[in-house]
């Protein structure tokens, strides 16, 4: 999981532990989705300018789970 902090809240980024909780690798993952590595490890870690709804719907078809498992968005406290 990460969290990446922004000026309204915070995105937390959970693809890792949605691969570890089903036992899948990122290279087997990169296989099935036809996604490259690169894009892979940027959703894993945040760092990126924007999100792939494509390649978010891939992910959550495959991995037959809603966006929310992946990505979370909680905004600041007002």
């Amino acid at each position: 999981m990460y969290k990446l902090k922004i000026e309204n809240g915070c995105y937390i980024f959970k693809l890792d532990d949605m691969l570890k909780q089903k036992d899948i690798s990122i290279n087997q993952l990169m296989k099935d989705t036809n996604t490259d590595f690169k894009v892979i490890k940027r959703i894993m870690t945040g760092n990126l300018v924007k999100l792939d709804i494509f390649v978010l719907a891939r992910f959550c078809d495959y991995l037959n789970c809603p966006l929310n498992d992946l990505v979370q968005y909680i905004p600041n406290k007002k």
